[in-house]
């Protein structure tokens, strides 16, 4: 098994910008890896792409022209985005990337297929490093639902930790995975800022793309009848392992349920906080955890984490910083570990958090600038990970 620095790479559901992480990883012997994060940014997205991004999400027709324009300009933009990342983090020994979901299409509670987009030959071409992309597919053609792929940091990160211990992502989609039972279980909860994030944009006509900082949440309140009206939704009593995404809770699905209701905009947005710390909450409750650690853009939204402590408890609610892990570049980090673990010819999914019929070597590969040259595959699976000391980009070079 060999140890590398790896860049991950990715754009959530929330479709804000391109998060970029630099980890060094290693192995330590006896079934325990080593994480190093070095660091990590977001970079935005070129002017107009989000918009278009936005625009191709269902129900809106997409033709072919403008899907392979969309999948080019997003490789393009997240090869720039190494570019960057390499600039200030210094060189790495492959990139891994997990694209931009466009589309998960679930039916009858089984994943049947996922789109991203970001055509990994422009990140090949611009860094001269292997790809490691296309993450995803490999775990639904095996009958899991390629989501929530953050179970195998998890499970590995928290592993020995008191349990049960929860680790959640307040991504666009929310998704939580437990640990400390006989096996680790992960599923998406519901919308985390998918909602929140088409709201803002509504309720100020385009001026803001988010409530930054929970401001507007912070000054409405929330409608009880909408709020009772949208928890009815069945995906929140499906069964796990599921996985949902904008194609179910996105602007159309928010239009639709606000259509005869009349209400402020922060009104609105303090009702859709409500709804994503009410369906985080009861999902992490039904495990009885000591702990929940919370990651991703949502631990920034001070309206979202107090609905979330109150909805809580007495459940213990951490930040994933605490414990050597950066909320904000949490996902990233997680990409790099699939990508070095790919590299290594380990499976990069958990069965159990992601229903597939058995572990799975995740992606394809596209080859840098010389020879492809992959290390001997690994002789142990990792059972844990180790978060080491963060080092600064001048340490790390």
């Amino acid at each position: 098994m060999s140890s590398c620095r790896v860049l991950g790479l990715l754009s959530g559901t929330s479709m804000d910008g391109i998060d970029v992480a630099v980890a060094e990883l290693r192995p330590l012997g006896d079934g325990v890896a080593e994480l190093r994060p070095v660091g990590c940014t977001e970079l935005p997205y070129p002017a107009g792409l989000r918009e278009r991004l936005v625009a191709a999400l269902p129900p809106a027709e997409l033709d072919a022209r403008e899907f392979c324009a969309l999948d080019t300009e997003v490789g393009r933009a997240f090869a720039e985005a190494a570019e960057r990342g390499t600039a200030e983090f210094g060189d790495v020994d492959l990139v891994a990337s997990l694209g931009q979901t466009l589309y998960h299409w679930v039916e009858d509670g089984r994943a049947r297929g996922t789109t991203q987009l970001g055509q990994p030959a422009w990140i090949a071409e611009a860094t001269g490093r292997p790809v490691i992309a296309d993450l995803r597919a490999r775990d639904v053609a095996a009958g899991g639902h390629g989501a929530p792929l953050a179970g195998v940091l998890d499970a590995l990160w928290l592993a020995g930790r008191p349990g049960p211990a929860i680790a959640l992502n307040l991504g666009g989609i929310a998704n939580i995975t437990v640990v400390g039972g006989p096996e680790p279980l992960a599923y998406d909860t519901g919308p985390g800022n998918a909602l929140l994030d088409a709201a803002a944009w509504r309720v100020t006509d385009g001026a803001a793309t988010s409530d930054l900082g929970g401001r507007l949440a912070a000054a409405g309140r929330v409608h009880p009848g909408l709020l009772a009206e949208m928890l009815a939704d069945d995906y929140y009593r499906s069964p796990p392992p599921k996985s949902t995404g904008k194609e179910h809770f996105g602007p159309a699905y928010l239009a639709e349920a606000v259509r005869e209701v009349a209400l402020s905009g922060p009104d609105l947005l303090a009702t859709l906080t409500e709804l994503t710390a009410a369906t985080v909450a009861d999902a992490c409750l039904a495990h009885a955890p000591r702990c929940v650690v919370a990651s991703g853009g949502g631990v920034r939204n001070p309206a979202l984490m107090a609905a979330l402590r109150a909805r809580l408890g007495e459940v213990e609610l951490r930040v994933s910083d605490e414990l050597g892990l950066p909320a904000d570049g949490k996902e990233g980090y997680l990409t790099a570990l699939l990508g070095w673990l790919t590299w290594n010819g380990l499976p990069g999914n958990v069965p159990g958090t992601t229903g597939a019929e058995g572990p799975r070597l995740l992606g394809s590969i596209t080859p840098g600038a010389g020879p492809l040259r992959l290390p001997e595959p690994a002789s142990e699976p990792v059972r844990r990970l180790r978060i080491a000391h963060s080092t600064t980009p001048r340490e790390a070079a």
